[in-house]
């Protein structure tokens, strides 16, 4: 597993076909700042929103500031939605991904951090992490418990120190996106897709990022859910230990 680069120029970018994949429920008020921020960073960047069943006019927003739709006919959940984001890159032929989730709390600004070591080669997926260094992000305390659990555990079955695996600040190469355009876990997926990385020998690692707070939408993880979803969890990655691997897209 790769260490992460220091922040290198950015040059190859302008030569790779890339897409931001944001997904977004309900997030009408933010999303088309998203678009904005991601199109001033780089203008060269598509930009595919997964509207995953809204009931409000975040679709429209997102087509007002100029990226593409797709609209899902319910609410599928995170995995889901972010999975139909792989699909639509590896479908149209795009060698790099970027994610930002819709309700703002990641920042466009920060991605050339998230880039840096997929454009050198070093890695196949880089995460964007609340936690790595001094002053990290803060959360309430049944979060914080169930992250570090998380954490601790996913850093032993991988061999490398993960601290942020919840992240869904991402940048990924084409092997990351043939990969999950095939498979990608459903609910709460992050957790169990860095051991599918390991799994299928992709290389990952972790940069240090700053996360705003979100700017619209409401989570859906409260303190009972954070417990449950840690036991879930848990079980999950027990289970994906011993799944077999998934064949990558061409």
């Amino acid at each position: 597993m790769a260490e992460p680069t220091a922040l290198a120029p950015l040059a190859p970018l302008a030569s790779l076909r890339r897409l931001a994949i944001v997904p977004a429920f309900n997030e009408e008020r933010s999303v088309g700042d998203v678009i904005a921020e991601i199109h001033a960073f780089d203008p060269g960047f598509d930009v595919v929103v997964i509207d995953d069943g809204s009931r409000d006019r975040t679709s429209a927003a997102a087509r007002a500031k100029g990226a593409h739709v797709l609209t899902l006919p319910f609410n599928l959940g995170i995995g889901g939605a972010v999975q139909t984001g792989f699909l639509f890159a590896w479908e149209q032929g795009y060698e790099l991904v970027v994610r930002c989730d819709g309700d703002g709390q990641h920042d466009p600004a920060q991605l050339p951090l998230v880039l840096a070591p997929v454009l050198a080669g070093e890695v196949d997926v880089c995460v964007g992490s609340r936690f790595v260094g001094e002053g990290g992000y803060r959360s309430s305390r049944a979060r914080r418990v169930g992250i570090r659990v998380l954490a601790w555990s996913v850093s032993r079955i991988v061999g490398q120190r993960v601290t942020d695996t919840t992240s869904g600040f991402q940048a990924l190469n084409r092997s990351a996106i043939c990969l999950f355009a095939a498979d990608y876990p459903h609910d709460y997926p992050e957790v169990e897709a860095t051991v599918m990385l390991h799994k299928h020998g992709l290389r990952s690692c972790e940069v240090h990022v700053t996360m705003r707070e979100r700017q619209a939408g409401v989570s859906s993880i409260t303190t009972l859910r954070s417990i449950y979803y840690m036991v879930k969890v848990l079980l999950s990655i027990g289970i994906a230990i011993f799944r077999r691997n998934a064949v990558p897209l061409p």
